[in-house]
């Protein structure tokens, strides 16, 4: 096992999510362990949610990091559940993405997720990040399809706690899914902390699909 370093300095980081939480199960304790050392600058986007939900993101965006971030959150009204249907659309809200500050970091769903939409979001954040630092991040749920991650993020206590209490908080529209519980968030950061050999015992896990090792020694 070897450690991967970020470049240093305050980094810019892409965050993208089919759906509100998504982000912040995916990647929500490692953004807060990235802004416990670093000055962040993410850009947050949502690509689909109703009226409701998407109150519930924005809200969302604004309070994990609060004021240890600069954070810029934008909700999208792509139909949840149809984003095959609407790729076109989703390519070109993709390449208007490029005319922005370039990212040292993005965060994405996993390609092999069998969720659609979660998938598309995959495909075209390669499509359009080529030569970026990718991370793709995992949800738990009912397909069942969590894989063998290639990335590990070790997590203090302190943070699993922030991430899971703030997802119990932030989004009461989603109490009543069986899967949204406090034991199931816990048990995969727990999980991978074991594969991890995390020394506090949980992580957050992800899928590092290109990474291109470079000596630094003259």
């Amino acid at each position: 096992m070897r450690p991967l370093a970020l470049p240093p300095g305050p980094l810019n980081v892409l965050c993208l999510g089919a759906h509100p939480d998504d982000i912040e199960i995916g990647c929500g304790g490692t953004l807060l362990a990235l802004a416990e050392t670093r000055s962040l600058t993410v850009t947050w986007i949502v690509f689909s949610g109703s009226p409701a939900r998407a109150a519930e993101a924005r809200a969302s965006a604004a309070r994990l990091l609060g004021a240890s971030a600069r954070v810029d959150a934008r909700v999208e009204g792509f139909r949840d559940g149809y984003f095959p249907a609407e790729s076109a659309a989703i390519k070109d809200a993709f390449e208007k993405l490029k005319s922005g500050p370039a990212p040292d970091l993005v965060f994405t769903h996993t390609i092999e997720d069998r969720h659609q939409d979660h998938r598309l979001l995959a495909e075209l954040t390669w499509n359009t990040f080529r030569d970026h630092l990718v991370l793709e991040y995992e949800i738990p749920k009912y397909d069942g399809d969590l894989g063998r991650p290639s990335v590990y993020v070790p997590l203090s206590p302190a943070i699993c706690e922030r991430k899971v209490q703030h997802l119990l908080e932030a989004f009461p529209s989603q109490r009543e899914k069986r899967w949204f519980r406090r034991e199931t968030f816990l048990a995969l950061l727990h999980l991978r902390g074991v594969e991890a050999g995390a020394s506090e015992g949980a992580a957050e896990a992800f899928y590092g699909r290109k990474l291109v090792f470079r000596d630094s020694r003259p």
